[in-house]
Protein backbone atom coordinates (compact mmCIF):
# COMPACT_ATOMS: atom_id res chain seq x y z
CA UNK A 1 0.00 0.00 0.00
CA UNK A 2 1.13 3.58 -0.64
CA UNK A 3 -0.93 5.40 1.78
CA UNK A 4 0.82 8.64 3.01
CA UNK A 5 2.59 8.85 6.53
CA UNK A 6 -0.49 10.04 9.17
CA UNK A 7 -3.25 7.88 7.76
CA UNK A 8 -4.85 5.69 10.45
CA UNK A 9 -4.71 1.75 10.97
CA UNK A 10 -7.64 0.24 9.56
CA UNK A 11 -10.17 -1.24 11.98
CA UNK A 12 -10.91 -4.66 11.59
CA UNK A 13 -13.16 -5.85 8.89
CA UNK A 14 -17.12 -5.65 9.30
CA UNK A 15 -18.91 -8.73 9.53
CA UNK A 16 -20.68 -7.91 6.23
CA UNK A 17 -20.53 -5.39 3.92
CA UNK A 18 -21.76 -1.75 3.70
CA UNK A 19 -21.77 1.18 1.79
CA UNK A 20 -20.19 4.26 2.27
CA UNK A 21 -23.13 6.62 0.59
CA UNK A 22 -21.42 9.71 0.54
CA UNK A 23 -17.58 10.35 0.25
CA UNK A 24 -15.34 12.41 -2.01
CA UNK A 25 -12.51 10.76 -3.16
CA UNK A 26 -11.30 13.05 -5.29
CA UNK A 27 -10.73 15.58 -2.57
CA UNK A 28 -6.82 15.90 -2.04
CA UNK A 29 -6.03 14.49 1.22
CA UNK A 30 -3.70 15.59 3.34
CA UNK A 31 -1.97 17.29 0.37
CA UNK A 32 -1.98 13.85 -1.03
CA UNK A 33 -4.91 12.59 -3.75
CA UNK A 34 -5.15 8.47 -2.82
CA UNK A 35 -5.13 6.39 -6.32
CA UNK A 36 -8.61 5.05 -6.70
CA UNK A 37 -8.22 1.89 -6.87
CA UNK A 38 -5.83 1.54 -3.74
CA UNK A 39 -9.29 3.79 -1.84
CA UNK A 40 -11.30 1.23 -3.07
CA UNK A 41 -9.03 -1.91 -2.21
CA UNK A 42 -8.50 -0.21 1.18
CA UNK A 43 -12.46 0.12 2.01
CA UNK A 44 -13.20 -3.43 0.32
CA UNK A 45 -10.70 -5.34 3.06
CA UNK A 46 -12.88 -4.23 5.79
CA UNK A 47 -16.32 -4.70 4.55
CA UNK A 48 -17.35 -1.41 2.68
CA UNK A 49 -17.48 -2.49 -0.22
CA UNK A 50 -19.64 0.01 -2.27
CA UNK A 51 -19.47 4.15 -2.38
CA UNK A 52 -21.30 6.54 -3.44
CA UNK A 53 -19.26 9.54 -4.96
CA UNK A 54 -20.37 13.23 -4.63
CA UNK A 55 -19.59 16.29 -6.78
CA UNK A 56 -20.14 19.50 -4.88
CA UNK A 57 -19.29 21.76 -8.34
CA UNK A 58 -19.37 21.35 -12.28
CA UNK A 59 -15.65 19.66 -11.84
CA UNK A 60 -16.19 17.78 -9.13
CA UNK A 61 -19.56 16.15 -11.01
CA UNK A 62 -17.71 15.37 -13.84
CA UNK A 63 -15.11 13.75 -11.45
CA UNK A 64 -17.79 11.24 -10.26
CA UNK A 65 -19.75 10.74 -13.21
CA UNK A 66 -16.26 9.69 -14.43
CA UNK A 67 -15.45 7.09 -11.69
CA UNK A 68 -18.49 5.82 -11.49
CA UNK A 69 -17.87 5.10 -15.22
CA UNK A 70 -14.72 3.44 -14.71
CA UNK A 71 -15.01 1.47 -11.30
CA UNK A 72 -18.35 -0.12 -11.03
CA UNK A 73 -18.47 -0.14 -7.23
CA UNK A 74 -18.59 3.34 -7.50
CA UNK A 75 -21.92 5.45 -8.25
CA UNK A 76 -22.32 9.16 -8.71
CA UNK A 77 -23.98 12.11 -7.35
CA UNK A 78 -23.66 15.24 -9.06
CA UNK A 79 -24.58 18.92 -7.88
CA UNK A 80 -23.79 22.11 -7.15
CA UNK A 81 -22.82 22.31 -3.12
CA UNK A 82 -25.12 25.14 -1.72
CA UNK A 83 -21.97 27.28 -0.89
CA UNK A 84 -21.02 26.86 -4.26
CA UNK A 85 -24.06 28.04 -5.71
CA UNK A 86 -23.79 31.07 -3.52
CA UNK A 87 -20.48 31.86 -5.37
CA UNK A 88 -21.23 31.27 -8.60
CA UNK A 89 -21.31 34.05 -11.47
CA UNK A 90 -23.20 31.41 -13.84
CA UNK A 91 -26.04 30.01 -11.64
CA UNK A 92 -28.36 29.27 -14.47
CA UNK A 93 -25.89 27.71 -16.78
CA UNK A 94 -24.28 25.87 -13.95
CA UNK A 95 -27.83 24.14 -13.14
CA UNK A 96 -27.92 23.33 -16.43
CA UNK A 97 -24.67 21.38 -17.01
CA UNK A 98 -26.02 19.37 -13.62
CA UNK A 99 -29.17 18.31 -15.43
CA UNK A 100 -27.52 17.53 -18.53
CA UNK A 101 -25.13 14.81 -15.70
CA UNK A 102 -28.25 14.28 -13.79
CA UNK A 103 -29.33 11.95 -16.98
CA UNK A 104 -25.70 9.52 -17.14
CA UNK A 105 -26.99 6.25 -15.88
CA UNK A 106 -23.69 6.32 -13.84
CA UNK A 107 -25.95 8.79 -11.67
CA UNK A 108 -27.79 8.01 -9.00
CA UNK A 109 -28.25 11.11 -7.07
CA UNK A 110 -28.52 14.87 -7.25
CA UNK A 111 -26.67 16.05 -4.40
CA UNK A 112 -25.51 17.57 -2.40
CA UNK A 113 -27.43 20.45 -2.65
CA UNK A 114 -29.46 22.09 -0.18
CA UNK A 115 -28.97 25.57 2.12
CA UNK A 116 -25.56 26.19 4.12
CA UNK A 117 -26.01 29.38 6.75
CA UNK A 118 -22.83 28.54 8.30
CA UNK A 119 -20.58 29.59 5.43
CA UNK A 120 -22.85 31.52 3.42
CA UNK A 121 -24.42 34.66 4.99
CA UNK A 122 -27.69 36.23 4.27
CA UNK A 123 -26.25 37.71 0.58
CA UNK A 124 -25.55 34.17 -0.76
CA UNK A 125 -28.89 32.85 0.91
CA UNK A 126 -30.94 33.74 -2.07
CA UNK A 127 -28.86 31.80 -4.60
CA UNK A 128 -29.02 28.64 -2.71
CA UNK A 129 -32.63 28.34 -2.14
CA UNK A 130 -32.39 29.19 -6.27
CA UNK A 131 -29.96 26.32 -6.82
CA UNK A 132 -32.08 23.91 -4.03
CA UNK A 133 -35.27 24.27 -5.59
CA UNK A 134 -33.46 23.52 -9.13
CA UNK A 135 -32.04 20.27 -7.84
CA UNK A 136 -35.37 19.28 -6.28
CA UNK A 137 -36.50 19.48 -9.97
CA UNK A 138 -33.70 18.27 -11.48
CA UNK A 139 -33.97 14.94 -9.47
CA UNK A 140 -37.95 13.89 -10.06
CA UNK A 141 -37.55 14.81 -13.49
CA UNK A 142 -34.71 11.97 -13.79
CA UNK A 143 -36.03 10.05 -10.83
CA UNK A 144 -32.60 10.27 -8.83
CA UNK A 145 -31.95 10.39 -5.33
CA UNK A 146 -31.95 13.49 -3.95
CA UNK A 147 -29.14 14.13 -0.93
CA UNK A 148 -29.04 17.30 1.07
CA UNK A 149 -26.47 19.25 2.62
CA UNK A 150 -28.46 21.20 5.41
CA UNK A 151 -26.32 23.06 7.82
CA UNK A 152 -28.22 25.66 10.54
CA UNK A 153 -30.77 25.52 8.20
CA UNK A 154 -33.09 22.92 9.11
CA UNK A 155 -36.26 25.17 8.98
CA UNK A 156 -35.92 26.62 5.64
CA UNK A 157 -34.65 23.04 3.90
CA UNK A 158 -37.93 21.56 5.13
CA UNK A 159 -39.92 24.41 3.97
CA UNK A 160 -38.61 24.25 0.85
CA UNK A 161 -38.83 20.46 0.84
CA UNK A 162 -42.60 21.00 1.19
CA UNK A 163 -43.11 23.99 -1.17
CA UNK A 164 -41.29 22.05 -4.29
CA UNK A 165 -43.09 18.47 -2.88
CA UNK A 166 -40.66 16.07 -1.42
CA UNK A 167 -38.91 13.56 -4.16
CA UNK A 168 -39.14 9.59 -3.97
CA UNK A 169 -36.16 9.24 -2.16
CA UNK A 170 -34.04 11.65 -0.25
CA UNK A 171 -31.13 11.22 1.77
CA UNK A 172 -30.38 13.63 4.71
CA UNK A 173 -26.21 14.21 4.47
CA UNK A 174 -24.44 13.85 7.56
CA UNK A 175 -27.52 14.15 9.30
CA UNK A 176 -26.83 17.20 11.95
CA UNK A 177 -29.87 17.77 13.61
CA UNK A 178 -31.63 16.66 17.03
CA UNK A 179 -34.25 14.71 17.55
CA UNK A 180 -37.48 16.57 16.87
CA UNK A 181 -35.92 17.44 13.22
CA UNK A 182 -34.75 13.74 12.52
CA UNK A 183 -38.68 13.18 12.87
CA UNK A 184 -39.90 16.07 10.47
CA UNK A 185 -37.41 14.39 8.43
CA UNK A 186 -38.29 10.71 8.98
CA UNK A 187 -42.22 12.31 8.21
CA UNK A 188 -41.43 13.07 4.92
CA UNK A 189 -39.64 9.76 4.04
CA UNK A 190 -36.19 10.60 3.88
CA UNK A 191 -33.41 8.16 5.01
CA UNK A 192 -30.54 9.73 7.72
CA UNK A 193 -27.29 9.79 7.19
CA UNK A 194 -24.69 9.39 9.53
CA UNK A 195 -21.08 10.35 9.59
CA UNK A 196 -17.99 10.27 12.22
CA UNK A 197 -19.72 13.25 13.86
CA UNK A 198 -22.00 10.98 15.86
CA UNK A 199 -19.13 9.45 17.59
CA UNK A 200 -18.26 13.16 18.73
CA UNK A 201 -18.11 13.43 22.49
CA UNK A 202 -20.19 16.63 22.33
CA UNK A 203 -22.90 15.26 19.80
CA UNK A 204 -25.61 13.78 22.51
CA UNK A 205 -28.05 15.38 19.83
CA UNK A 206 -26.74 13.34 17.15
CA UNK A 207 -26.95 10.35 19.24
CA UNK A 208 -30.51 11.35 20.10
CA UNK A 209 -31.83 11.78 16.66
CA UNK A 210 -29.82 8.08 16.11
CA UNK A 211 -32.00 6.96 19.32
CA UNK A 212 -35.86 7.75 17.36
CA UNK A 213 -34.65 6.37 13.71
CA UNK A 214 -35.89 3.25 12.57
CA UNK A 215 -33.41 0.69 11.50
CA UNK A 216 -34.62 0.89 7.96
CA UNK A 217 -34.07 4.68 7.75
CA UNK A 218 -29.93 4.38 8.72
CA UNK A 219 -27.46 5.24 6.22
CA UNK A 220 -23.76 5.73 7.54
CA UNK A 221 -20.89 7.78 5.56
CA UNK A 222 -17.75 9.47 5.85
CA UNK A 223 -17.96 12.65 4.14
CA UNK A 224 -13.89 11.69 3.88
CA UNK A 225 -11.82 13.06 4.14
CA UNK A 226 -13.59 15.02 6.47
CA UNK A 227 -15.14 14.19 9.72
CA UNK A 228 -13.23 11.35 10.84
CA UNK A 229 -14.50 9.47 13.92
CA UNK A 230 -12.92 8.89 17.16
CA UNK A 231 -10.64 7.41 17.48
CA UNK A 232 -8.93 8.67 14.85
CA UNK A 233 -10.83 12.85 15.12
CA UNK A 234 -8.35 14.67 13.55
CA UNK A 235 -6.84 12.72 11.32
CA UNK A 236 -7.79 12.28 7.35
CA UNK A 237 -11.07 10.34 6.56
CA UNK A 238 -11.17 7.80 4.19
CA UNK A 239 -13.64 4.90 3.60
CA UNK A 240 -11.78 2.35 5.27
CA UNK A 241 -12.73 3.70 8.47
CA UNK A 242 -16.22 3.64 8.43
CA UNK A 243 -16.14 0.53 10.62
CA UNK A 244 -15.90 2.83 13.32
CA UNK A 245 -18.73 4.60 13.08
CA UNK A 246 -20.93 1.45 12.36
CA UNK A 247 -19.51 -0.15 15.50
CA UNK A 248 -20.23 2.73 17.23
CA UNK A 249 -24.22 2.79 16.34
CA UNK A 250 -24.94 -0.36 16.71
CA UNK A 251 -23.37 0.24 20.60
CA UNK A 252 -25.41 3.15 20.61
CA UNK A 253 -29.11 0.77 19.70
CA UNK A 254 -27.83 -2.10 21.19
CA UNK A 255 -28.06 -4.49 17.91
CA UNK A 256 -25.93 -7.07 16.83
CA UNK A 257 -23.14 -5.76 14.90
CA UNK A 258 -24.36 -8.04 11.63
CA UNK A 259 -27.85 -7.52 11.51
CA UNK A 260 -27.01 -3.33 11.17
CA UNK A 261 -24.52 -3.78 8.19
CA UNK A 262 -27.26 -5.74 6.30
CA UNK A 263 -29.60 -3.39 7.17
CA UNK A 264 -27.46 -0.51 6.12
CA UNK A 265 -27.16 -2.35 2.89
CA UNK A 266 -30.19 -2.73 2.22
CA UNK A 267 -31.25 0.70 3.20
CA UNK A 268 -28.76 1.92 0.66
CA UNK A 269 -29.97 -0.02 -2.11
CA UNK A 270 -33.73 1.54 -1.55
CA UNK A 271 -32.34 4.67 -0.55
CA UNK A 272 -30.28 4.77 -4.01
CA UNK A 273 -32.61 3.43 -6.60
CA UNK A 274 -31.27 -0.22 -6.21
CA UNK A 275 -28.43 -1.98 -6.60
CA UNK A 276 -24.94 -1.96 -8.13
CA UNK A 277 -22.05 -4.16 -7.73
CA UNK A 278 -19.54 -4.81 -5.03
CA UNK A 279 -15.72 -4.47 -5.14
CA UNK A 280 -13.63 -7.08 -4.09
CA UNK A 281 -10.58 -6.59 -2.16
CA UNK A 282 -7.52 -7.11 -3.60
CA UNK A 283 -4.94 -5.91 -0.82
CA UNK A 284 -1.41 -7.77 -0.69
Amino acid sequence: MTFTEGWPDAPAALPSPVVDNHCHLDHPAGGSLIPLSEALDRAAAVGVTRIVQVGCDLESSRWAVAAATAEPSIVAAVAMHPNDAARSQTLDADLAQIDELAADPHVRAVGETGLDYFRTGQDGRPAQEVSFRAHIQIAKRHDRTLVIHDRDAHADVLRVLDDEGVPDRVVMHCFSGDAPFARECLARGAYLSFAGTVTFKNAENLREALAVTPLDRILVETDAPFLTPMPDRGKPNASFLIPNTVRFIAEQLNVELKSLCEAIDQNTDRAFGGRWPTRVASVS
